[in-house]
C-alpha cells in the first residue's frame, strides 16, 4: 500500500512538473485572459486562484455587485482581478463599431449592440479581438458552438487555415499527448485531416511538445480497402507536403502507432517507431470517443478542447469541468498567446 501511494505521489508530482514549465512561462508574461461566466463558482475560484498565485491576469465580465457578492459567498479572493460590466464600460462603442465592420455588413448595429449586451462570448472575443485581453476560455456553461462561433465570426482563422480544429491534451505522469479532433469537425476530408496535423505541429511545438504524428485509421500501409483509409492516407501525403519538417506516418492503426514492437511487424519502416505523441482520429466520433476511453479508463487528464488555427487563442471547456481543468485551460491559452 506504501509502495502505490509513494507511486501515486511521484506520478503527481511529474504531471505537475508539465502544467509547472508552462505556468513559469506564463507567469513571465503575465497575459490577460477573459473568462466570460464569472457568476460560475468554479470558473470564479479559477480565477481568484490564477491571480492570487501571480500566474496571468483574469478578465470576469458581468456585474461587479454581483460578482463581489458572489465571491463573497463562496469566500474566494477576488481583490484586484479586472471586471467589465458591457453595460458600465466608456468604450463600448468603440467595440460596437468594430464589431460591425468586421462582419462586413452581415450584421446590423442594433444586432451587434444586442449580442455584446446579452452574449458574454461575444463581448469576450471582441475584448480580444481589439487587444483589450490575450485570449479567452470559455465553456463551462455554455456549448462548444455558443464559444465557436464568435471566435469563428470575430477572430477568424489564420489565413493559412481555412478550418479550425479541436485537440485535447492527455497527461498521466510524465506522458503528454495530443488528441485531434474530437471536438469541431464531423466528417473531416482529406484535407481538413491534413490541416490538423500542422495545426497540431504548431500548436505542440509553441508547447514545448516534440510532436510525432500518426494519422490513425482501421487499417496500416493499405491492409485494409475502403474509401476511409484511402482518405487518411490522401491526407498524410498531403501534409507532408504542406510541412515537410514535420515527422508524421499514416495510415497506421493505433497500436502501430505506439507499440514498437507492433510498428516493426507491421511498418518496419516507419519514422514514428511506435511512438507517436500526436494523433489525428479520422472523424469526430472516433476522436471523442478515444479522448474520453483514455480520460474515464486511462486515468488520463483531458485539457481543452483547444482550438487550433484561430489568429487568437479562445479555448472551449467541458461543461463536466472542474476547478484544476479551467485553470490548466487557462495557462495552455496564455501560452499560447502571442
Amino acid at each position: 500500500m506504501m509502495v502505490l501511494e509513494f507511486a501515486n505521489r511521484m506520478e503527481k508530482e511529474v504531471e505537475m512538473d508539465i502544467i509547472q514549465n508552462l505556468t513559469e512561462e506564463v507567469k513571465a508574461k503575465q497575459p490577460s485572459v477573459v473568462l466570460p461566466e464569472a457568476t460560475d463558482k468554479r470558473v470564479l475560484s479559477a480565477a481568484s486562484r490564477l491571480h492570487n498565485d501571480g500566474v496571468l491576469k483574469p478578465i470576469l465580465i458581468g456585474k461587479v455587485d454581483e460578482i463581489n457578492g458572489l465571491a463573497k459567498k463562496w469566500q474566494l479572493k477576488i481583490d484586484g482581478i479586472r471586471i467589465e460590466d458591457p453595460t458600465r464600460i466608456d468604450y463600448f462603442d468603440e467595440l460596437l463599431q468594430s464589431f460591425v465592420k468586421r462582419r462586413r455588413g452581415k450584421i446590423l448595429a442594433t444586432d451587434a449592440w444586442e449580442l455584446l449586451n446579452r452574449q458574454v462570448n461575444y463581448f469576450g472575443t471582441m475584448l480580444v479581438y481589439t487587444g483589450r485581453a490575450d485570449a479567452m476560455v470559455s465553456g463551462a456553461v455554455h456549448s462548444t458552438a455558443d464559444t465557436v462561433r464568435p471566435a469563428l465570426q470575430i477572430v477568424k482563422t489564420k489565413p493559412a487555415y481555412k478550418k479550425v480544429s479541436g485537440v485535447f491534451l492527455l497527461i498521466r505522469g510524465d506522458e503528454i499527448y495530443m488528441t485531434c479532433d474530437g471536438a469541431v469537425n464531423i466528417d473531416p476530408t482529406k484535407e481538413d485531416l491534413a490541416e490538423q496535423a500542422v495545426q497540431c505541429h504548431e500548436t505542440a511545438t509553441k508547447l514545448g511538445i516534440e510532436p510525432r504524428i500518426a494519422m490513425l485509421s482501421f487499417s496500416t500501409r493499405g491492409s485494409a480497402k475502403h474509401e476511409e483509409v484511402t482518405k487518411v492516407a490522401g491526407a498524410t501525403a498531403l501534409a507532408r507536403e504542406l510541412n515537410p519538417d514535420m515527422l508524421i506516418d499514416g495510415e497506421v492503426q493505433f497500436d502501430t502507432a505506439v507499440a514498437r514492437e507492433v510498428q516493426e511487424l507491421k511498418a518496419p519502416d516507419s519514422p514514428l517507431k511506435g511512438n507517436a505523441n500526436v494523433f489525428i482520429f479520422p472523424n469526430i466520433a472516433a476522436g471523442n470517443i478515444g479522448y474520453k476511453i483514455a480520460q474515464r479508463l486511462g486515468g488520463f487528464k483531458a485539457i481543452g478542447p483547444v482550438l487550433q488555427g484561430l489568429n487568437a487563442p479562445i479555448n472551449d471547456l467541458s461543461r463536466g469541468c472542474v476547478e484544476d481543468e479551467i485553470c490548466q485551460l487557462c495557462i495552455v491559452s496564455a501560452a499560447l498567446a502571442d
